[in-house]
């Protein structure tokens, strides 16, 4: 049985995601462009078999890879697939912020916002 990794484990902390879905980039099987830097965090599975996801907000450039700070955790009700908020180390968003965001891909499921306690 494969181990997966805790996404709330990341919660506050600094950590490096790579960008496979760049900012400005075409979805490969629908039909939207991604208005973030998404990417994962690599050799880190998640339940669904592929690396734990992460949206990076506050960048407003297309990058390949980043540290940031993880802000938050979308957790999807009616997915298995947590996704990461991360940020640069000094930037904050609410959680109406991180909805409005993340909805051209987030509005497809039923999620709450996460934070560090």
């Amino acid at each position: 049985m494969p181990i997966f990794t805790d996404a709330y484990s990341f919660l506050g902390k600094l950590v490096t995601i790579d960008i496979d879905r760049p900012l400005g980039s075409r979805h490969p099987d629908y039909d939207f462009i991604y208005p973030l830097n998404y990417g994962f965090v690599p050799n880190t599975p998640a339940p669904d078999g592929d690396d734990l996801d992460a949206y990076l907000l506050g960048v407003f450039e297309p990058v390949e890879q980043f540290n940031g700070r993880c802000l938050a955790i979308i957790h999807r009700l009616d997915d298995d697939d947590d996704k990461l908020v991360v940020v640069p180390d000094d930037r904050t968003f609410s959680d109406d912020q991180i909805s409005a965001l993340t909805e051209f891909q987030e509005r497809f499921f039923r999620s709450t916002i996460i934070r560090h306690e």
